[in-house]
């Protein structure tokens, strides 16, 4: 879902501006107060990934907040895959449904915001209008205004960064691998202990863009669309190294995790010693859980690793866009964004310029217990951009037609 995946903060306004006098009354504000009122009453269908729990429980959280504090009903629609909530979109721009769309927001990234985009299926811009957007880092944190490389010019708020981060049993594993290369040698030595989740799972996919953003002999190419042309050989390294790989996974690549809990539960049981994961946070957030045992720590690569944001859009054809901006808005407060980086609840990267806060608001992060597992700032390595969408899905399809793994 990727990782469309995504993850946050949130603010108030007492019955339509509480909020205003802690982002400030600036130009992002104009017009919040009638956008609030109008939000009082509506129901938001958020359409967003269903397969965590720990997400689930928070988006219902969220819900709580925009109840109580501006009369919005937050209903979430529990997802396996974005790509069914932008086939209903579609679906409806066919029939002529230019309102009272099913679907209100949408948790999205990457190939999904492409398609949405070019076949105007988005409202906006709206992000920049949002009052607590002036607190958003869009200098020290780019990813936030680009999705795969493509601009989001406002049709998308960012609610989350995510980073892929390989996670392993200290128990067991003593010096996980340093590089991309000697993992490979890794898994060669240990058959049986690595797995990824099958495309086109979003994090199954991002374990190919990883392996090839490191093999592939010219990585800038990936920022731009794929070229048919030169497929094959751009993609050569990627399936010479499966290839080598598969034998020696778990269950030896005749059978792969659904998705990212899939894989962390093998992790939990102890059937892998590595994973990995679209989250820094998630491993000390499923010890506090205790879903993991205390023994899992994290590590990155030398290369550096795959990172992005997580992002909500409108579609068009929502009649509720007030409520699905109010909602928007508080996912960007301080108090909702510290919430999801606290490893106790989810663990996710804030998007926010945490120097931008008011002392308040920056102690609500500065006193979070990140856990053993996470990895300070100092000890994260580079975060490598993200290809572009077209590559995404030319990854997911090449990768079925060769090694085609039932679902």
């Amino acid at each position: 879902m990727g990782v469309e995946m995504q993850r946050r903060d949130f603010g108030r306004l007492a019955l339509g501006l509480a909020l205003v006098p802690a982002f400030g009354r600036g130009a992002h504000a104009a017009g919040w107060g009638d956008v609030v009122a109008a939000a009082k009453g509506q129901t938001v269908w958020w359409h967003a990934w269903g397969g965590d729990p720990k997400i689930n429980d928070f988006i219902a959280w969220v819900g709580g907040l925009a109840a109580e504090r501006f009369g919005v009903t937050l209903e979430h629609v529990k997802l396996a895959s974005t790509a069914d909530a932008v086939a209903a979109v579609v679906a409806e721009q066919a029939a002529g449904k230019t309102s009272g769309g099913s679907v209100d927001l949408i948790w999205i990234n990457g190939e999904n915001f492409a398609a949405m985009k070019a076949g105007g299926l988005l409202h906006g811009p709206f992000a920049l209008g949002l009052p607590h957007w002036r607190l958003v880092d869009v200098v020290g944190k780019p990813v936030v205004v680009t999705d795969a490389t493509l601009p989001t010019e406002g049709f998308e708020s960012p609610w989350a960064i995510a980073q892929m981060v390989f996670e392993y049993d200290s128990a067991r594993l003593a010096v996980p691998p340093a590089s991309m290369a000697e993992l490979g040698d890794w898994i060669a030595q240990n058959p049986g202990r690595f797995t990824y989740p099958q495309p086109p799972d979003y994090l199954g996919v991002t374990f190919l863009k990883q392996v090839l953003t490191t093999t592939i002999d010219d990585p800038a190419k990936l920022q731009r669309p794929v070229d048919p042309a030169s497929w094959a050989e751009d993609t050569a390294s990627l399936w010479a190294t499966l290839d080598a790989m598969h034998p020696n996974l778990w269950r030896k690549a005749e059978a792969f995790p659904a998705n990212e809990p899939a894989m962390g539960q093998l992790l939990a049981d102890g059937e892998v010693d590595i994973g990995f994961s679209f989250n820094p946070g998630r491993a000390s957030a499923e010890i506090a859980a205790g879903n993991l045992p205390e023994t899992i720590r994290t590590f990155m690569t030398a290369e550096g690793t795959i990172g992005n944001a997580s992002f909500l859009a409108i579609p068009f054809n929502s009649s509720v866009k007030e409520g699905a901006q109010v909602i928007a808005d508080i996912i960007l407060s301080p108090e909702v964004q510290a919430r999801a980086h606290d490893p106790a609840v989810l663990g996710f990267q804030t998007v926010l310029n945490l120097a931008a806060l008011t002392d308040e608001d920056r102690a609500r992060f500065t006193a979070l217990d990140l856990g053993a597992a996470t990895l300070t700032p100092d000890q994260m390595a580079p975060a490598l951009a993200e290809p572009h969408a077209s590559w995404s899905t030319g990854l997911a399809e090449e990768w079925q037609r060769r090694y085609g793994v039932a679902e």
